[in-house]
């Protein structure tokens, strides 16, 4: 027995003298490191740790990042990079050692890696062992992990809160629970920046060949000026990072049977916000139309995710719900009443894929789009490998031009991901805009943020509602005039706006008062109502209008929306 609880002892020892200098080792590879950004949050982490590692690369900093995301990659300083190897395919935050120890050997600059850790108490280790981040990245507080972090997102956003570093930056787009994020960071004397969105101007973001928010860009664009690198670099060595496997992505498929296909991989945005507001834009943009089908993909460790997906049918308004994995009953019974009857089961752990999916396809329509929402792992991948293997729909998009001398139609068509080849999230789609902002039942709408009213330069009738009206594509384009929701209930028509202030600020000035009555005059007269230009197809070029003449109407045109 003694020499059983010698060997123990032994043992003990030389684990406990084994962990200090694995310790040891790894702190002095981070001390070769000199600026460490740890990335966090509930959405859009990994494309956020793209973007950041390619500003500073931009900057001419020799930068390592690693992402967790989708398919986790390590990417080296040249932006190359290779799958991160987990043994079993388990992910554990472990790694994390070994990934501090290859980017240590470049002796790099910087070093952008991803949180890979959903528990609270590991979030506050992958930050104080692990990475122990010099600048640390919030980016957003949303409904997902509430099991883990919850059950409220001020529950969820002092869970993220633990990753900060202690005196240390921390950078955040986060708005709405920004006062709570203060809160933590002044708890471990962290300096809390925002990142304002509005920062990053429309031009700016169309630079970008694949899809990305302005909340992401003006993150990367405040890691990149808290470690010297400039504005024009920045956005130079963004444009040229590549995107995420997980990136919004469109395909065009033909099955068959002959059917057109427009599939949507939203599987990245696995939250009901985030899923909501990227199909809203597609179809805005054309991407996707309607008939709408969405497949829910289901895992019986995200029974919570599942329901949620359920729960938003009635604002996505689809023709048919395929729900595929286990437990499909978790996302049909989650569907409201009246929309359950458009349900399909095709769940089932062990369903097999070439049944499940000679289901789905065979009760598509001759030309339909098809949005996969959930999340990607189980038989999300397999339903991902079999529409693979469908031929692409190579035909000419009705509503896209034919492709110009010595460009592929493939250039032209769309028929790859949205970020190959380029489009434009920003060129005009009138009747988009309208179906969103003037038919709100339809589909969920994200009040745009409200501005102040001084920002404006001149009243339009709307401006006090309009966060547009300082923008040029609006000016001189009639605004809301042509179709205002409020001329019906006008509330300046019944008093001159400027009546109360004749009397005691301006008295009797008669230049004044005939302004004024002028003013009033004009907002009282009836506005034409212009006919709206023709849709235009996913890949069109912008073309800028021609001026109108001098006795014409000028036509209305709607910019893009960018969430």
């Amino acid at each position: 027995m003694l020499f059983l609880f010698t060997v123990l002892v032994v043992c003990c020892a030389v684990l406990l003298v084994a962990g200090v200098i694995e310790q040891r080792r790894h702190f002095t590879n981070l001390e070769h490191i000199p600026s460490r950004v740890l990335v966090n949050g509930i959405r859009g982490k990994s494309s956020i740790t793209r973007l950041c590692a390619g500003a500073l690369r931009g900057g001419d900093l020799t930068t390592v990042a690693k992402t967790t995301g989708t398919a986790a990659r390590f990417i080296h300083p040249d932006a190359t990079e290779e799958p991160v190897y987990r043994k079993f395919g388990i992910a554990n935050v472990v790694e994390q050692i070994g990934i501090v120890r290859r980017a240590a050997a470049y002796n790099p600059d910087a070093l952008v890696i991803e949180c890979m850790a959903v528990m609270p108490a590991l979030q506050e280790i992958n930050q104080s062992k692990l990475i122990r981040s010099t600048i640390g990245v919030l980016c957003n507080v949303r409904e997902d992990h509430l099991a883990e972090m919850g059950p409220t997102l001020d529950d969820v956003a002092r869970s993220l809160s633990r990753s900060m570093p202690e005196n240390g930056i921390c950078v955040t787009a986060e708005k709405d629970r920004f006062a709570i994020l203060k809160e933590e960071a002044d708890a471990r004397n962290c300096e809390l920046i925002y990142a304002d969105p509005e920062t990053v101007s429309d031009d700016e973001l169309r630079g970008f060949s694949w899809f990305t928010f302005k909340e992401n860009v003006s993150i990367a664009l405040k890691v990149a000026e808290l470690l010297g690198v400039g504005r024009e670099v920045a956005l130079q060595g963004m444009y040229d990072a590549p995107p995420d496997p997980g990136v919004l992505s469109v395909e065009r498929y033909v099955t068959e049977e002959g059917k057109k296909l427009r599939f949507a991989n939203v599987f990245a945005a696995n939250d009901p916000e985030s899923t909501l507001m990227n199909i809203n834009q597609l179809l805005d943009l054309g991407a996707i139309h309607r008939p709408l089908n969405v497949v829910i993909n289901c895992r019986p460790d995200r029974v919570e995710r599942n329901g949620q997906m359920g729960e938003i049918i009635p604002d996505l308004q689809p023709d048919k719900v395929f729900v595929i994995g286990h437990p499909a009953k978790s996302a049909i019974d989650a569907i409201p009443a009246d929309w359950r009857s458009r349900a399909v089961d095709l769940g089932g752990d062990r369903r097999d894929p070439e049944e499940f999916m000679g289901q789905l396809l065979g009760q598509l329509g001759a030309d339909s789009s098809l949005v996969a929402i959930g999340n990607i792992h189980g038989q999300g991948e397999v339903l991902l490998e079999h529409l693979a293997e469908l031929p692409a729909d190579e035909s000419e998009d009705p509503a896209t031009p034919a492709a110009p001398a010595g460009e592929s139609a493939n250039e032209t068509t769309g028929s790859h991901q949205l970020y190959e080849p380029h489009i434009d999230p920003y060129q005009h789609y009138p009747e988009a805009y309208e179906t969103r902002y003037t038919q709100t039942g339809s589909l969920r709408v994200v009040p745009p943020p409200q501005v102040p009213v001084q920002h404006y330069p001149s009243y339009d009738g709307h401006a006090a509602h309009d966060p547009y009206a300082a923008q040029g594509s609006y000016q001189g384009q009639g605004s809301y005039a042509a179709q205002d929701p409020y001329a019906a209930q006008d509330p300046y028509a019944a008093q001159d706006p400027y009546a109360a202030q004749q009397a005691s600020a301006y008295g009797t000035q008669a230049p004044y008062d005939a302004y004024a009555q002028q003013q009033y005059q004009q907002h009282q007269q009836p506005q034409p109502q212009p006919q709206p230009p023709a849709p235009r197809g996913l890949f069109e070029p912008r073309v800028p209008p021609a001026p109108p003449a001098a006795d014409e109407t000028q036509q209305w045109h709607s910019p893009g929306e960018q969430r």
